[in-house]
């Protein structure tokens, strides 16, 4: 009975998308179809409806689930998929009326997100942001979650079988939650021998299939892996390359943003996102031949806010230019900076103009001089350590320390704010790096 347990998934789907006047459940047609296709499953059929607002019971009216039902013993179908968020009773009624599996555009989503992640951290990742998804739609039937965990949470005298199964998602969750800590605590010693090391990071960002990965590629001459479809990287990939003899960078390669990105996942990444909130520069690739572009740039934008990374420096890169007819070009800003690079990562037109870009920005981003400090003013020579701000130093034979400094921008007006000390003024020879 479907009351008794969820309906196993299987790959042949039939869709299910309305358009609806609300934008908290507007989407997109065309790319849940991509999501789907992504998801490895067979689009048996598409139905489509149009509605003023949500029904509370079944989201499209309980007419247009009937209707529904009567498809899905037409085509034999295995699961009905959602191109919108359900709540947990909606998914519940429609799959006792339908009598099929429902799942909605954020389980699907979750779906691909396990299908794509290869490292430990990924896959703990995606576990945790589905276990949390589940745990809002709690029904018997899932006790196989014992069995991930080694027969720990037995049930207790009395214990119903919907608390057995909240008390194993719970103590899974905590599971997951010490073991990405570690990996957070990790990630945090590579970002500060990073900043040691005074190499800046550019984290790459945008859409997901905007093309991120491809020009990862192209800029490391690395290989990661690149597919045309949806999510196909989750795993960051940090690279360093040498644009110019004295201009080095580390590019950070990151998971792919998409329309109504579910908060549990943008949670559970938030160790992955961090390499972004981190970097000194955000290349926000784009996909200039996508008709939707405009909204996929507020999306990603939105994102970056959710990460606290919204401050951050950031060019534009309209890829694709080869499919527009759009020659290379670059746009600037009213104070004369790049804000936008028009260029193709797939025939290679406009690739030098972007290196030139980053090292013109890497080198305007540092400010490199000497700072002489009194033996007294010991507590700022070790802030400064602290920071990875001295490349070298000499101490005369009066104790005082001549100090070469080099430090980021940000770092700079961080370190002043804290400090209360005008640093950069009592440079000398300081300019762009």
């Amino acid at each position: 009975m479907l009351d008794q347990e969820r309906v196993e998934g299987g790959n042949k789907a039939i869709l299910v998308h309305m358009d609806i006047f609300e934008e908290a459940h507007r989407e997109n047609l065309s790319e849940f179809k991509e999501l789907v296709l992504s998801s490895g499953a067979d689009i048996l059929a598409i139905t489509t409806t149009s509605r003023q607002k949500a029904d509370p019971k079944y989201f499209i009216g309980s007419g247009k689930a009937r209707e529904i039902a009567e498809l899905v013993k037409m085509h034999e179908a295995d699961v009905v998929l959602f191109n919108h968020q359900l709540a947990a009773s909606q998914e519940r009624n429609l799959e006792r009326l339908i009598e099929c599996r429902v799942l909605d555009r954020t389980g699907l989503i979750l779906d691909i997100f396990a299908q794509r992640a290869r490292s430990f951290e990924g896959k703990l990742q995606v576990e945790l942001a589905q276990l949390k998804h589940l745990s809002t739609r709690l029904v018997r039937g899932w006790t196989h979650l014992e069995r991930q965990k080694g027969g720990i949470g037995l049930r207790g005298p009395g214990e119903t079988q919907l608390e057995t199964d909240r008390r194993l998602l719970n103590i899974r969750i905590k599971q997951i939650n010490k073991r990405l800590e570690k990996v957070r605590k990790q990630r945090e010693q590579g970002r500060q021998s990073r900043r040691k090391a005074e190499i800046p990071t550019v984290s790459l960002v945008g859409y997901t299939n905007a093309g991120k990965s491809s020009l990862f590629n192209v800029l490391s001459e690395d290989n990661v892996y690149v597919q045309d479809q949806l999510f196909a990287t989750l795993d960051p990939t940090l690279r360093r390359i040498d644009l110019e003899r004295d201009v080095s960078v580390i590019l950070a390669d990151t998971v792919g943003f998409i329309r109504h990105l579910p908060h549990d996942l943008v949670d559970a990444f938030r160790s992955t996102l961090q390499e972004t909130a981190e970097a000194q520069l955000l290349l926000h690739v784009i996909d200039s031949a996508d008709e939707n572009r405009d909204a996929n740039i507020k999306e990603v934008e939105k994102v970056l806010d959710q990460i606290g990374a919204k401050d951050i420096p950031c060019i534009q890169v309209m890829n694709k230019v080869d499919l527009t007819g759009v020659k290379p070009r670059l746009d600037f800003a009213d104070d004369g900076s790049v804000k936008r690079v028009w260029l193709s990562v797939h025939s290679g037109d406009g690739i030098d103009m972007l290196k030139q870009v980053l090292v013109d920005m890497v080198r305007e981003q540092m400010v490199i001089g000497q700072l002489l400090l009194a033996p007294s003013e010991a507590r700022i020579r070790a802030r400064l350590f602290e920071i990875g701000a001295i490349r070298g130093e000499k101490v005369d034979d009066e104790g005082y320390f001549l100090l070469d400094i080099s430090i980021s921008r940000r770092d700079l007006s961080q370190f002043e704010a804290r400090e209360k000390i005008p640093l950069e003024s009592l440079l000398t020879e300081s300019g762009a790096a």
